[in-house]
C-alpha cells in the first residue's frame, strides 16, 4: 500500500463519518421523535409556553417534555427566552 492509497482510505473513512454525524443531527420535523413532534405542535397552536405548561396541554410528563424540548432546541425548531413572570423558567416558542 503507497501512501497515497492511505491518504485516499483516510480521507473516505473521514467522508463517511461526516455522513453520519448529518444523519445523526436531524434537521426536519419528521425525523424527530414522536413527543418532540406533540411539543412542537403545542407550541404550534397555543403559542409561547412554559415547560410546565407544555406538560399540562400535551398530557406528557416533565421529563418526556424536558428531552423533546432538548430535541427541538438542537434542530433549531424552538428558541426559549427567560419567562418575565418567573425567572426560574424558561418560555419556548417556535422560531422563526
Amino acid at each position: 500500500m503507497s501512501a497515497t492509497d492511505h491518504d485516499a482510505d483516510r480521507d473516505a473513512a473521514a467522508e463517511s463519518n461526516s455522513d453520519a454525524d448529518d444523519a445523526a443531527s436531524p434537521t426536519s420535523i419528521a425525523e424527530l421523535p414522536p413527543s418532540a413532534k406533540l411539543v412542537y405542535k403545542v407550541l404550534e397552536y397555543e403559542g409561547a409556553m412554559t415547560q410546565e405548561e407544555i406538560a399540562a396541554e400535551s398530557r406528557l410528563c416533565a421529563r418526556t417534555v424536558r428531552y423533546a424540548l432538548g430535541k427541538l432546541e438542537d434542530a433549531e425548531c424552538i428558541a426559549s427566552r427567560v419567562c418575565l413572570e418567573d425567572a426560574r423558567q424558561s418560555k419556548y416558542r417556535i422560531a422563526e
